[in-house]
C-alpha cells in the first residue's frame, strides 16, 4: 500500500530539495540552510523557535510542513536499560525504536554505550520465522521523514543538547533492525541516512551506521557500490539452505549460493567485517553440523565460490527471544555455549548477544504486536497522557 503525507515531511527534505522548494516559493536559497541548522545542529523543530528567520518564513514552514511525522504513544521500559517507542504515524499505524544501552567496557568512565534501533516499514513482507514484525504482514514502507523522525524522538527522549559543533547527539551508534526489511525500501531508507550522516545534517559518521537485511543479493551488490561506508549485518540463522529456508522464506529467492557471493562482493568492495546476524533456535540451527557448515563459509571452503578467500565476518549469535504465536525454543545455555565453542575451534570471531530488554518483549514487532491485538490499548494510553 502506498501512503501519501497531507503535506510533506521536512525531516525528509534533503538540503538540495529544500532550497529547491524555498526558491520556487521566492525565499533566499541561503535559508534553507540555516533551517536545516536550526534542525540537525540546535534540535529545533519549532519554526517559531528559528529565531533568525522572518515570521513569513516561519508561518511558510508550518504551513507547508509536517515537521515531525511521528507521535509518541508509549515508551516501556526495561531495569537493563533499554527502552522501546511505540509510535504512530499520520494514517495510525504503529512502528518501534529502540534505544539500548550497554556497558561500554572499553571507556575508562565506565559510560554506557547507547545503540538506536530504528524500523523501516509498517510490518514485514518477508516473513521470517522468529520474527513478530510479519506476523500480521505488511502494510507499507517508511517515507524518509518518518524514518528520521525516530531518531527525533530517541534525542527528545535523552535530552540531547546541542553544542557549537552540533555533535550533542544522546547516542553512539545506529542499527536499522527494527521492523521491516531496510532494502526492501532502499530509496527512503538512502535518503535519511544520507541526512543523518551529510554535513549539513548530523554529520553522523557512515561506520557507526549499521544497516541489516534478511538477504536480498541485488541491494547488497547496490550497496557495496556506494562510496559511503555504512557497516552490514546479514540475517543469516542457517548454514545450509534446508535448514535456511525453513526460517528464512527469502532463502527461497536468493539462496546461500547467491547470498553469500554478494557477501564475499561487499567484503571485497569496502573490506570492512560484515556481521552474520544468526539466532539460536532450538535442535534446528544450534547443531554442530551447522556450526560445521558456518565455520566453511566463513573459510571460504564451501561450494558458493572456487577458491575464495576467507571472509571479514564477526557471528553475532542471538538466543532466540519468545514471540507469542510462534513455535520455536530457546536453546539451554549449555546448548548456546557449545555452537559457540565449535565456531570458535573453527577460528571464527564470535559472541553471544545477551539480548536487551528480553522483559519487555524488545524484539522486531513484539510491542505493536500486542498494541493492536489489544485494540483499546493505544485509547486508553492517549487518554492518559
Amino acid at each position: 500500500m502506498k501512503f501519501t503525507p497531507k503535506k510533506p515531511y521536512l525531516l525528509g527534505e534533503t538540503l538540495e530539495s529544500l532550497t529547491e522548494r524555498m526558491t520556487l516559493a521566492g525565499y533566499p536559497a541561503f535559508r534553507a540552510a540555516q533551517i536545516m541548522d536550526w534542525v540537525y545542529k540546535k534540535f529545533v523543530t519549532d519554526p517559531a523557535a528559528m529565531t533568525n528567520l522572518p515570521k513569513e518564513l516561519q508561518a511558510w514552514l508550518t504551513e507547508t510542513f509536517t515537521i515531525i511525522a511521528t507521535q509518541r504513544v508509549l515508551i516501556k521500559g526495561d531495569p537493563d536499560t533499554t527502552q522501546k517507542l511505540l509510535l504512530k504515524l499520520e494514517d495510525g499505524s504503529l512502528i518501534e525504536t529502540v534505544l539500548i544501552k550497554a556497558p561500554d567496557f572499553n571507556d575508562p568512565n565506565d559510560k554506557f554505550r547507547k545503540t538506536v534501533c530504528i524500523s523501516t516499514q509498517v510490518g514485514c513482507a518477508y516473513g521470517c520465522k522468529f520474527c513478530a514484525s510479519g506476523i500480521a504482514g505488511w502494510k507499507r514502507d517508511l517515507h524518509a521523514g518518518e524514518i528520521v523522525a525516530q531518531i527525533f524522538e530517541i534525542i527528545k527522549l535523552e535530552g540531547g543538547k546541542p553544542t557549537d559543533e552540533g555533535h550533542a547527539l544522546p547516542f553512539d551508534n545506529i542499527v536499522v533492525m527494527g521492523m521491516g526489511e531496510p532494502l526492501a525500501n532502499f530509496e527512503n531508507l538512502m535518503r535519511a541516512l544520507g541526512n543523518l550522516n551529510a554535513e549539513w545534517g548530523f554529520k553522523f559518521g557512515a561506520r557507526r551506521i549499521t544497516v541489516s537485511t534478511s538477504g536480498v543479493v541485488p541491494r547488497i551488490k547496490e550497496l557495496a557500490e556506494m562510496p559511503v561506508q555504512f557497516r552490514l549485518a546479514i540475517s543469516l540463522h542457517g548454514a545450509t539452505n534446508d535448514i535456511r529456508s525453513q526460517i528464512m522464506p527469502v532463502n527461497k529467492k536468493y539462496p546461500l549460493e547467491e547470498l553469500i557471493p554478494a557477501a564475499r562482493y561487499y567484503n571485497s568492495k569496502h573490506n570492512r567485517m560484515i556481521t552474520f546476524e544468526y539466532i539460536l533456535i532450538d535442535e534446528l540451527n544450534d547443531t554442530y553440523e551447522q556450526a560445521d557448515a558456518l565455520v566453511k563459509i566463513c573459510q571460504g571452503k564451501d561450494s558458493y565460490g572456487e577458491n575464495a578467500a576467507p571472509m571479514k565476518v564477526h557471528i553475532n549469535c542471538i538466543p532466540y527471544n519468545k514471540v507469542e504465536g510462534l513455535p520455536w525454543k530457546r536453546p539451554s545455555i549449555m546448548r548456546q555455549q557449545a555452537f559457540v565453542k565449535r565456531l570458535k575451534e573453527g577460528g571464527l570471531s564470535v559472541t553471544i548477544r545477551h539480548e536487551k530488554g528480553h522483559k519487555i518483549e524488545a524484539a522486531c514487532g513484539q510491542l505493536r504486536l500486542q498494541a493492536e491485538r489489544d485494540g483499546g490499548m493505544i485509547e486508553k494510553v492517549e487518554k492518559k497522557a
